[in-house]
């Protein structure tokens, strides 16, 4: 039994972190790129633009996971009525994800300047700005609906297609990226323009889990039910708040850095920061992989099991950290150079500091990850929250703004590592609360 559970386990998370590290790359691609055409202002530009991106990610992930926990857990009790109530909920979940693109699909029509305005956009940056969120916002629909196809497929035992959509998606854009950006010359509107077709693709990839009939869940005719939308939501609201709490905090240190260094600490920051997004890839592909586990387990009502692939994720959370820091660690300088195309030394000081003290943050923060979606999947979403909520508002807003007064760039650095410190010792602490009420 132990072995199976670790065979299943390894093929989850290796295709989900796979899956995922392709779709970070739709950003890192774009910082590429854009910083070979458009040098340090094309960078800030896009850092200032990534917290909308994340913004859409998050509504994806909470209707996507949340409808998609609720599914696994439904199939494995094996009721007589699970089949139609599954049906509802998907149904439910494609129609709100529709509902809300078409929401951010009009902000982007009509308010991209003035967003871009509020996010801290001068006159260097501000037509690029504007140009990536106007595109990104309109196909925000797709973003969205990919988002709840490859949840739904991943929890249907098709993880492997799942993977090879994000994949797919991903290399489509790294092409879309060179032919928009160079022989197009079309700038920031190309990268924007490419990122925007990946979830496209990706959805007409996923589709090929109807067309052979390999789904257990379909769209059926049902009205919107207030009740369903708000079991999706409460069992998906830490993944919300988790990418969330990312564009939160990016938006904060946008502010904090933009007053200590400008522009150049920005165009700095958005080389540790898109780095930085190509780990929690890999940390949220681990927890992505882990959630089906987690809930079959836990609709059956098997404990052990539960712990035991708990067990495992945080073991292996730790071991990715410890891989990433020690590569990143010694190669730190080479990785910067490729994203600081101008070789401004004032650019790569600062992002070779950020480096390595941003990234010791990685050993607390995959663990937070596994935790809230631990807690998430086995339905203790007061704790979920909790966890979500401390990690992405209560403790690092605060951090950031009285690490960066004391120690300038230093303290923002510091600040994530002490943020995800502090939100480990809570969920350890919310983990003992939970043990003993079980008890």
């Amino acid at each position: 039994m132990q072995k199976a559970v670790i065979k299943d386990f390894s093929r989850y998370i290796s295709l989900n972190i796979l899956g995922m590290l392709g779709l970070s790359f739709y950003i890192l691609t774009d910082t590429y790129f854009i910083s070979k055409a458009l040098g340090a202002v094309g960078i800030a530009s896009l850092n200032l633009s990534i917290p909308i991106y994340s913004f859409i990610h998050g509504v994806g992930l909470m209707v996507g996971m949340g409808a998609a926990t609720r599914f696994s857990i439904l199939k494995s009790q094996h009721k007589k009525d699970s089949i139609n109530k599954i049906n509802i909920v998907f149904s439910n979940a494609m129609k709100i994800g529709l509902l809300m693109g078409i929401l951010f699909l009009l902000i982007g029509l009509f308010g991209a300047k003035h967003l871009a305005n509020v996010l801290g956009a001068d006159s260097l940056t501000l037509a690029f700005t504007q140009a990536y969120l106007r595109i990104i916002l309109s196909f925000s629909p797709f973003f969205i609906i990919n988002n709840i196809l490859l949840a739904y497929v991943r929890n249907d035992n098709h993880p492997k297609l799942a993977m090879r959509a994000m994949l797919i998606g991903s290399f489509s854009n790294i092409i879309l990226d060179y032919i928009f950006i160079f022989p197009f010359n079309m700038g920031m509107l190309g990268a924007a323009l490419a990122t925007a077709l990946a979830p496209i693709i990706s959805v007409l990839v996923l589709l090929s889990h109807f067309i052979y009939r390999k789904n257990t869940f379909k769209y059926i005719s049902s009205k919107l039910s207030i009740n369903i939308v708000r079991d999706i939501f409460s069992l998906g609201l830490s993944s919300f708040i988790i990418e969330i709490s990312s564009a939160v905090v990016l938006i904060t240190l946008n502010i904090v850095i933009l007053r200590i260094e400008g522009n150049i600490g920005l165009a700095a920051y958005g080389i540790v920061a898109n780095l930085a997004l190509v780990v929690i890839a890999i940390f949220t592909g681990l927890a992505q992989g882990t959630q089906p586990l987690i809930s079959k387990y836990f609709g059956q009502g098997n404990r052990q099991m539960v712990r035991a692939v708990r067990t495992y994720a945080l073991v292996t959370a730790l071991f990715i950290a410890a891989t990433i820091y020690f590569f990143t660690y010694m190669y730190s300088n080479t990785i910067i150079q490729i994203f600081n195309s101008e070789n401004n030394l004032a650019v790569s000081a600062i992002a070779s500091i950020g480096l390595e003290i941003y990234f010791l943050g990685f050993f607390f923060s995959g663990l937070n990850i596994i935790a809230t979606m631990v807690l998430s999947a086995t339905a203790s979403i007061k704790h979920a929250l909790l966890l979500s909520i401390s990690r992405g508002f209560l403790i690092t807003i605060p951090t950031i703004f009285i690490f960066s007064y004391f120690w300038d760039m230093k303290g923002v650095w510091w600040a994530f590592v002490i943020t995800e410190l502090l939100t480990t010792l809570l969920a350890i602490q919310l983990e003992k609360t939970k043990i003993i009420k079980e008890q």
